[in-house]
This record gives C-alpha cells, structure tokens and sequence, in this order.
C-alpha cells in the first residue's frame, strides 16, 4: 500500500498539488466567509462569490493550458483556453471595481474588458497576438502583451477609486490594497522572466487570488468600522431625543400645572391642546431622521399656544416664513423656541417679549431662525441660571449628525438672542437650480 502511495504521488504530482491545493483552501475560505459575513450587503456578496468563481476558473484554465502544452498538439483548444485565460483577469479587477462602488456601472471599464477579449479573439485566425505553432509551441505576437497593459491600467484605476472611496481612514490601512498592488506587479514581472518554463499555475493567478483574499479582509475591515460608528450615531440621536422629549414635556405640563391655580378654564383649553400635540405628533417626535419645515413648525406653533395660553399678552410671536419646501432635523426648531421664551422673554423685567421665526432660502442652503428681544448674554459664557442646557448642545449634534447643519448664536447684553440654524442643500439641488 505504502508503495502504491509513493508510486502515484511522484515529484510532479506533487509539485503540482502543493500549488493548487493553498490557492483552493483560500478560494473556499473566502467563500464561506463572504457567506456568513453579516457585515456586507447582499450585493457585495454576490459579486466577491463572482470573483471567487472567476478565480476557480483562472486556475483549471491554467491547469488545463499545461497540460494541452506537454501532451499532443490541439492548436484550437489550447488556443480557445488561453483566450480565455486573457479575457478573464481584467474582468476580475473590474469586479473589485464594483466591491468598492456597488453604485458604479463602470461602463468605461467594461468596454475595455471587451476589447481585451475581442483583441486575443484574432488568435483565431491570426498570429497578432499568439498562435500555437506546429510543435505545440506558444509564439507571442505584437498585441501579446495588450492584456497586461489593460490590467495596469485597470489596477491604477482601482487604486485610485479605493483611496478616492476609503482615504479617510487609517494610513496603515492603506497599506494592504498597495500591498495587493506590489504583488501583482512583482507577479506580473516573474511570469516574464522566471515562469518561461511551463508551470501548473501562473504566478499572476497566484497573485490574484492572494490578493482577492487580502482585499476581502481589508473591506470587512471598513464594513465593520463602518456599522459600529452608525450604530454609535444612532445611540447618540437616541439619548438626545431621550433629553430633549422629557424637557419638553416637563415645560408644558408646568405651565398646565400654574394654569390649574391661576385659570382653570385656560387649564382645560391647554391640556386639549397639549393632547392635541402628543396625538399629532409623537410620531415625528420620536424620527431619527429629517422632517418637513412645515411639519416641525407645526410643533413649535403648539409649544407657542401652550405658552400664550399662560402668559396672554406678555408673550408676542411672529412669523417672517418666505419658504417652507425643505427639510430639517426634527426638534431642532422648537427647543430654540423654547429657550427664546424661557431665557429670553422670561429674563426680561417686565416678563414681556416678542418671539420671530424666520425662514430663508438661499443658493446654497436654507437659514431658519429664532430672535428674541429678551436681556441678551455672552455667547462664551452661558447664562448661569441652575439649568443643564441640554438644548442647544443637542440641537447643534444632531443637526451635524443628520444633515452636515450648523448652529450659530449671536448675543449681546441688552440687545436680544438670535439663533439660526444654516442648514445646506444637496448637491443636486443646487445643479438643478
């Protein structure tokens, strides 16, 4: 039996499974690691499993070639297999084109693909690019080297939208895609220097499927960075709707509570309105998301009648609105309201006031602001009245969070508060405009 083993395993056979066998155990290991990969889309999936077929495909090819080369002459198969094999490693660096940008067609990329395989399709009937001779041998011809030149330029293209896509991370990062770079080059150089002599396995397919596997532990890497900073902007939004609502609350069943006292009639009026608001719209309270203007200044209009309501006359509120066709942050507008009437209108002497929304449209952005003719303060030092103010610091994050929006405060002692929210438009907006 022993000699049996020895007699069937030779040195070639050997040789030739101790470089097929670690390309297949990473190709498997790839795939089953794309397959139970819960940080990458479906479609990101699909594409690697292509690439990962592709690959297996590159490998019998070039096992197939070496065989048709050492055994009997079969011009037109040997030649249909290593048309196949040029065709093939460009379309595997378009694929990873796609793992970087799913969104991206890359018709550009495409097209060059295709004339590749149109290019080595000659070999046909022509010797442009090779021919198999008479003594099954390759004979390259002028165009014989016009799939590397497509693949480098392909590669320098992927480099270029990797770093476009993932510059904002790591520089060591960095590394493993220029690393991939390095190898297929190098790989490329001993394929036209020291792979003359017929091997199983090219050094370019080895190269290639080395760094599909890197590429793929890179990408998880990100995809993985990724879902951890949304899930923290997600608690973060949640801990300030968390702030915001219970203050809210807390105001306007405050002044319900002094209403109780002083006007039982207003009491009821407000508490209608109160339940009014929380039916309306604890929906919306509680998006994580962008609201219509119009739909957050509804709620601040409700927080304004509870208010009113308490302090009749003492309390004036206008509207200076020219466009509503926008969206914003929901609870950005009201807690802004909200500290305009109790620090603001409140702080006067006399506890009179007038509040002014305002919106504006401009070519770049919407601007919405608060203006209260209250005492005024130092915006570098806030006022230090016993409250935490939650309001505005929630207010800034969560208009950065979601839309890239700013907080601006201007103040000065004696003269009033403004605050206004910039908010800016898509850039397809403004190309429309």
């Amino acid at each position: 039996m022993l000699d049996l083993f020895e007699y069937d395993f030779n040195q070639e056979t050997i040789y030739q499974l101790a470089m097929l066998i670690p390309l297949l155990l990473q190709i498997m290991g790839m795939v089953f690691a794309v397959l139970g990969d819960s940080y990458i889309s479906k479609s990101h999936k699909r594409v690697l499993l292509i690439i990962a077929s592709l690959e297996l495909s590159l490998i019998v090819q070039n096992y197939v070639e070496n065989i048709l080369a050492v055994g009997e002459t079969r011009v037109l198969i040997r030649t249909l297999v290593s048309i196949y094999g040029y065709s093939v490693r460009p379309a595997i660096l378009v694929l990873f084109l796609r793992v970087i940008n799913p969104e991206r067609k890359a018709v550009p990329e495409w097209i060059l693909v295709g004339v590749n395989a149109a290019v080595y399709l000659t070999a046909l009937f022509s010797h442009i690019c090779f021919h198999i001779d008479g003594f099954n041998h390759y004979q390259g011809g002028v165009l014989s080297n016009f799939c590397l030149y497509i693949s480098l330029a392909l590669l320098c293209n992927l480099m270029y939208l990797t770093i476009r896509e993932y510059g904002h991370i790591r520089k060591r990062e960095m590394l493993i895609p220029l690393f991939n770079v390095m190898l297929i080059v190098v790989s490329i150089i001993l394929d036209g220097h020291v792979g003359k002599n017929q091997q199983p396995v090219a050094f370019l397919t080895d190269a290639i499927v080395s760094a599909c596997v890197f590429y793929y532990i890179w990408l998880h890497l990100q995809f993985v960075r990724e879902h951890e900073r949304e899930l923290k902007d997600g608690q973060r939004v949640q801990i300030m709707l968390s702030q915001i609502k219970p203050h809210f609350l807390y105001n306007a069943l405050g002044a319900i509570e002094e209403l109780c006292e002083s006007n039982p009639q207003m009491a009821k009026t407000a508490t209608v309105t109160f339940s009014r608001y929380l039916r309306g719209n604890m929906t919306s309270i509680g998006a994580t998301d962008s609201i219509p203007f119009e739909k957050e200044l509804s709620h601040t209009k409700l927080y304004l009648e509870l208010e009113q309501i308490r302090f009749e006359d003492a309390l004036r509120v206008e509207y200076d609105i020219s466009c509503m066709d926008f969206t914003i942050p929901t609870l950005t507008l009201e807690p802004l309201v909200e500290n305009a009437v109790r620090h603001g209108i409140r702080g006067n002497e006399d506890g009179r006031g007038t509040v002014t929304i305002s919106a504006r449209e401009f070519q770049d952005r919407f601007e919405v602001s608060v203006q209260d003719d209250g005492p005024g303060f130092d915006p570098e030092r806030m006022p230090d009245d016993g409250h935490p103010h939650v309001g505005l610091t929630n207010v800034r994050e969560r208009l950065m969070q979601v839309c890239g929006g700013t907080l601006q405060i201007e103040s000065y002692v004696g003269c009033g508060t403004t605050a206004t929210i910039v908010l800016p438009k898509k850039r397809s907006d403004i190309e429309y405009e």
